[in-house]
């Protein structure tokens, strides 16, 4: 089944896409350079099967495989230790925002996943950890307390680029 999903990101592939993704530094030694939502299509044709979305995620060096994982995966046998082990293995801000956004948002335990991870000492498991958290905020899956806030602001102050903006769009939505 994954050599026939592969199949399809290869039917989908936009090389131009392809190529300014290599160029802006994507880890991916294979991009086929599909969009989003042409991902989103081609998983949507699949049963979610926590083996065959393991086995996708499992492919690292695949960027589209590593985005339909997240949509495959099914959210009740997405257990805390399997989600804590792939917030671990996010190797780019994109995969980050549709793991957050496709996946981890719908967990029930998705606050103590954040609270889990924010405090990481690897910038992409911090980026993960706050993009979730912006998730729950505008799901209203979390309480904008004084605490959250002062602790959002503190790691401001010494964020790098990527988490910086996503920190200051916490802030906003905090209000």
């Amino acid at each position: 089944m994954i050599k026939e999903i592969k199949k399809e990101f290869f039917a989908y592939r936009n090389g131009v896409v392809a190529e300014q993704l290599r160029v802006a530094g994507d880890p991916h030694t294979m991009i086929m350079g599909c969009q989003l939502a042409d991902v989103i299509d081609i998983a949507s044709r699949y049963e979610k099967d926590a083996r065959l979305a393991q086995a996708l995620w499992d492919d690292i060096q695949h960027r589209e495989c590593r985005m339909a994982a997240t949509m495959l995966y099914p959210i009740e046998d997405f257990d805390t230790a399997t989600a804590l082990a792939w917030c671990h293995s996010v190797e780019s801000v994109e995969i980050a925002n549709v793991l957050c956004h496709r996946l981890l948002r719908h967990l029930d335990y998705a606050p103590q996943i954040f609270h889990q991870l924010h405090d990481s000492e690897k910038p992409l498991v911090r980026y993960t950890a706050y993009r979730l958290l912006l998730n729950l905020l505008l799901m209203n899956r979390i309480e904008k307390t004084t605490e959250l806030r002062s602790m959002v602001k503190k790691d401001l102050s010494t964020a790098p680029p990527p988490l910086q903006q996503l920190l200051e769009s916490i802030i906003e939505e905090m209000g």
